[in-house]
């Protein structure tokens, strides 16, 4: 590569990196600062919660559209957009004075950020030569995740300091400042034109595919604020008739020689189809636990939220060392190091349930830090190298068209999670509610640890992409 290509190629990679990180600190951001959102903005229950999983719906029913738009369309027009889009957003979600308008804004901010991340995958395949893709992927994911245990403890701080006396708008006003810079770069350094031949987009299988993604999510989503009703297995039942509709629909398509919105082909594999399961899964322990855990230390242990920030830190460094170490891990122990790194999690967490039993939620922070850094450690270990292990076997082609896909699946997690926790946890703010939660989230782990095992174990080469997509 020469200089110049190296120039261009980093321009095109900092763009992506400032993207997820906007994308991923967006989610998490908002967990510890909700409570003052929705005292000042007088928020109701169902408000408070659709500030979140507004986001999280628009973001996942637009993401497998994103990426067959941003295939046809190109993907740096896509990326630039969808950039400008989602900065406007943040800006509007920051200047924000009642509560519906914000969760409006909120939505628009996710259809936007589904934009970006649907490309981010594609963009990074094609910019990077093959084997350079196990060292930007490895960067590329210890962004994401640093970013998404930053979440919390930055919000907690912003919240306390108030700079410029912007309070709670400081969370979303900052995307500002990043936005600018995230579309300078992709405007001067990423070169992806369109595809020679546009395909037209699937439109039927479009409704169907987001018809099927928008029931089921909102079945889970409003779950959390009502309680689960018949209705919601309504929503659930037709949501899975939709689902079987755009399978049959996706295989005719295939067969006729058109373009599918899915390539369900893709499953065939086994590593992609085992490791869609455990990211699935991954995804919804891992939000359970972060608002399991920012939900007791707020409005159970009623600690402040910089108080929060600071207790989170060390999880979120665990998770920055596990991150910087899976690839030496798995280079020498391959899926048992995936499997060990989730079981540490759980016997951590398990640890901090006795903790409090026997405290009765008294929490010294010093000695916690211990077993806090570690179940970050185990999540950095497990969820860096799980995607990358899962794509092992895909020609740059396949990657592309599993940019959409990946996250849709990590977002499905989430949801499923949220939905556990409204069910378990939502209804019960107390200790008792808190280590039922944690007590669920252990033995999720456990499991996920065991089916890791299943995992082809590739050993990772030059040629193996490390990714960690955006929830």
């Amino acid at each position: 590569m020469t200089r110049q290509e190296a120039t261009v190629a980093l321009g095109a990679f900092g763009a992506c990196l400032i993207s997820v990180f906007m994308q991923m600190i967006d989610v998490t951001i908002v967990n510890t600062a909700l409570p003052v959102v929705t005292t000042e903005l007088g928020a109701s229950r169902s408000q408070q919660l659709w500030v979140v999983a507004g986001y999280s719906l628009a973001f996942a029913c637009v993401l497998l559209v994103a990426a067959r738009i941003g295939a046809t369309a190109g993907r740096r027009r896509t990326f630039l957009w969808s950039a400008a889009a989602f900065t406007a957003a943040s800006v509007w979600c920051g200047l924000s004075t009642g509560a519906m308008e914000l969760v409006i804004a909120r939505i628009v901010q996710g259809v936007a950020g589904a934009g970006m991340a649907a490309q981010t995958i594609a963009i990074i395949t094609a910019t990077f030569r093959r084997e350079h893709h196990q060292y930007a992927f490895a960067v590329y994911g210890a962004v994401a995740g640093f970013a998404g245990m930053l979440g919390p403890i930055l919000g907690g701080a912003l919240i306390t300091v108030d700079p410029f006396g912007l309070g709670w708008h400081a969370i979303f006003l900052m995307n500002l400042p990043l936005g600018v810079v995230a579309i300078a770069l992709a405007w001067k350094f990423l070169r992806m034109g369109a595809a020679p031949e546009r395909e037209p987009l699937d439109l039927r299988g479009t409704v169907v595919a987001t018809g099927a993604l928008f029931l089921l999510l909102f079945a889970l989503s409003d779950s959390q604020q009502a309680g689960w009703r018949p209705v919601h297995a309504g929503y659930l039942v037709i949501a899975l008739v939709l689902g079987a509709v755009f399978v049959a629909h996706e295989r005719a398509a295939r067969r006729a020689g058109g373009r599918a919105l899915v390539r369900l082909d893709l499953f065939s594999d086994k590593a992609f189809a085992v490791g869609s399961t455990l990211v699935g899964i991954f995804f919804g322990v891992f939000t359970a636990f972060v608002f399991t855990v920012s939900i007791l230390l707020q409005d159970v242990l009623h600690f402040s939220a910089l108080r929060t920030g600071i207790a989170m830190t060390p999880f979120a460094v665990g998770a920055g060392v596990g991150a910087v170490g899976s690839p030496i891990l798995v280079n020498r122990w391959g899926i048992r190091a995936l499997s060990a790194g989730i079981a540490l999690f759980a016997v951590c967490v398990a640890i901090g349930i006795a903790y409090l039993h026997i405290t009765d939620g008294t929490v010294n922070l010093p000695l916690v830090m211990g077993p806090t850094f570690l179940a970050g450690f185990g999540v950095g270990v497990f969820g860096i190298p799980l995607q990358p292990l899962m794509l092992a076997n895909l020609d740059e082609h396949s990657l592309g068209e599993a940019s959409g896909l990946l996250p849709t699946i990590e977002q499905i997690g989430n949801s499923v999670g949220l939905a556990t926790l409204s069910a378990v946890f939502f209804q019960s703010h107390t200790l008792t509610g808190s280590t039922t939660m944690l007590t669920a989230i252990t033995a999720a782990a456990l499991l996920l640890s065991a089916l890791t095992l299943t995992l082809p174990n590739h050993t990772p080469t030059a040629t193996t992409p490390w990714t960690f997509s955006t929830p």
